[in-house]
């Protein structure tokens, strides 16, 4: 069950910068955090919510980076809690200075997600210009910015999304977009480097016959993966997304030049944080990244 609380405004610790919130993301990982589902184990009760954007009140020691003041955005911690909050304690290491052309509602709804995209492909399946990739999930939040990053790579994209999501998808550089309703991709696309999998299942299962020799698939849903016997010639890889500030200051010149663009769904105020719960768990919402409101809530 979510409540909203009056608790004591907590104090940074060495590391640590204490961010007015002005906005809080909502993922599918405060979910599970929520129910006990988590691979991070945090017991209850927690303060939920990773992503945040705000302003620095406090240093903690050692903190040089910063100054009370700065406008930052990033996550709070390797715990991904104490985010929906009007005062929230993070790390200087997974924060940093807000893109300059991003509204804080924006800037907060980014964090976990574009890094998440910028680790599977860069970090994970390294991929190079002129490569092809294949996306799943393309019309979600970090299918999303899987698309925008590789395209602007350099790379041949081919996307699965639902026929609602394929013309967003076809706006951010895809050419081939496939309805999964409606098409088996493995029919229709050529064998790629790289799949990028943020749905999982069959899809998943299915990916493995459609990727090169020396290819890779790179996953960010926590199931079984691919044995040994199922993996011929080819790699796959699980990982959880490790927000840095270095990997935050790459996603800040990618927005501040253009090349990245923000897509918020329903934003809410905090105190409506239950509800934003109720619509991870299917409730209609705008598509895009769900946004709590704390500054002005």
């Amino acid at each position: 069950m979510i409540v909203v609380d009056d608790l004591p405004r907590p104090v940074p610790a060495a590391g640590q910068v204490l961010v007015r919130v002005a906005n809080a993301g909502v993922g599918p990982w405060d979910a599970l955090i929520r129910e006990g589902k988590s691979i991070v184990n945090s017991p209850l009760p927690v303060t939920l919510g990773s992503d945040l954007s705000g302003v620095i009140e406090v240093l903690g020691s050692g903190v040089t980076q910063f100054q009370p003041g700065d406008e930052v955005y990033g996550v709070t911690n390797a715990e991904f809690i104490g985010a929906y909050a009007e005062f929230a304690l993070a790390s200087s290491k997974t924060v940093a200075r807000k893109p300059g052309g991003l509204s804080f509602t924006e800037a907060a709804s980014a964090p976990v997600v574009a890094v998440t995209a910028w680790q599977m492909l860069f970090d994970y399946a390294q991929a190079k210009p002129e490569q092809t990739v294949l996306i799943h999930g393309a019309g979600g939040n970090v299918g999303g910015y899987a698309v925008q990053l590789a395209s602007q790579a350099g790379l041949h994209v081919f996307a699965t999304a639902s026929a609602d999501d394929a013309q967003y998808v076809r706006s951010l550089g895809v050419a081939t977009v496939i309805d999964y309703e409606r098409e088996r991709f493995e029919e229709v696309i050529p064998k790629v480097d790289v799949v990028l999998d943020t749905v999982g299942g069959d899809t998943g299962r299915r990916s493995l016959k459609v990727i090169k020799p020396g290819g890779i698939l790179v996953s960010v849903v926590a199931e079984r993966m691919p044995g040994p016997d199922e993996l011929k010639n080819i790699r796959a890889v699980f990982f959880l997304v490790e927000v840095t500030t270095d990997r935050l200051d790459l996603i800040t010149t990618l927005f501040n030049e253009g090349q990245l663009v923000p897509r918020v769904g329903t934003v809410l105020p905090l105190e409506q944080a239950r509800t934003a719960h109720e619509m991870l768990g299917g409730a209609p919402h705008k598509r895009g990244k769900i946004v709590v409101s704390v500054a002005n809530s």
